[in-house]
């Protein structure tokens, strides 16, 4: 297997040269991602990756699965932060419910990594700055959680939440067998409503508005989850799930809070100190 693939080489790029900028075939993906993030903040490429490519970044994910994180905390808000005393117990604040996967964590990959070199390759980033609609995009500047893999074990599943940065690029890399879905509300709170009710509803089991998205080894999602609410089902095959997570935001410096980064992937750095004195935030949300 090898390791020096370069990031192109990665890529379907018969179907996807999202590095030509020219290329018809590119401007006609980017059509159908921006098309799909109007109508709900979600978008699929089907078979995003080359074999080489998929094969190599799950070699990567597997052989590091054994250090990823567990939070001690298996109850979790849909902010994956604390509760509030000012706000009484049935509020969505103070509505606990399970969270069960594991993070593998970005500093485990390191320069020479292929997962680590497609995050930082500046033609992903113009392309998914292009099918977001924007001038730029950054990278998410948390050293522990700008690039993650979810790791979900059989019985385990990752409870509803919103996203502390604006936009995710996941790429799925092995698939639950049964269970494992990917649940979301498109468009639930806005960047200046928390929309409680909403979301109480949500949490009280209503599925009104619950869109269930079918994914494959392979696939890129684009996924607007600082204001849609979404989860992962449990995982009730008997496989791992792998998802492999990128993180990007529209201001540069944002990093996630001290709490629920040492909450979720059980470490913090120097960086995480500095930032929790001037947080950089896009909105006034509850991250």
């Amino acid at each position: 297997m090898r390791r020096d693939l370069r990031c192109e080489e990665m890529v379907n790029h018969e179907k996807y040269p999202i590095d030509e900028m020219a290329n018809p075939k590119r401007h006609a993906i980017i059509d159908q991602i921006r098309s799909e993030l109007a109508m709900d903040g979600c978008a699929v490429i089907r078979n995003f990756f080359s074999d080489q490519g998929l094969s190599v970044l799950q070699n990567e994910s597997i052989t590091r699965q054994p250090q990823a994180y567990y939070s001690k905390k298996k109850m979790c808000n849909v902010y994956l932060g604390n509760g509030d005393e000012d706000q009484p117990s049935d509020h969505p604040r103070n509505i606990f419910i399970p969270r069960t996967n594991g993070f593998v964590t970005a500093d485990l990959f390191d320069e020479s990594t292929c997962s680590r070199r497609f995050y930082y390759w500046e033609p992903l980033k113009r392309f998914l700055a292009d099918c977001l609609g924007k001038e730029a995009l950054f990278i998410y500047d948390d050293p522990v959680s700008n690039m993650i893999v979810n790791v979900g074990k059989p019985g385990q599943q990752f409870n509803w939440h919103f996203d502390t940065n604006e936009f995710t690029i996941t790429m799925l890399l092995k698939p639950a067998l049964s269970g494992g879905h990917f649940e979301y509300v498109p468009n639930l709170r806005t960047p200046s409503d928390e929309c409680y009710d909403d979301v109480k509803k949500v949490l009280e089991g209503d599925r009104t508005n619950v869109k269930r998205l079918e994914l494959n080894a392979g696939d890129l999602q684009f996924f607007l989850g600082r204001f849609s609410i979404h989860q992962v089902t449990e995982n009730t095959g008997d496989e791992d799930r792998l998802l492999l997570i990128m993180s990007f935001t529209e201001k540069p410096g944002v990093i996630g809070s001290m709490a629920r980064v040492k909450d979720l992937y059980g470490k913090v750095t120097e960086a995480h100190y500095l930032a929790e004195k001037k947080p950089v935030r896009s909105d006034g949300l509850v991250d």
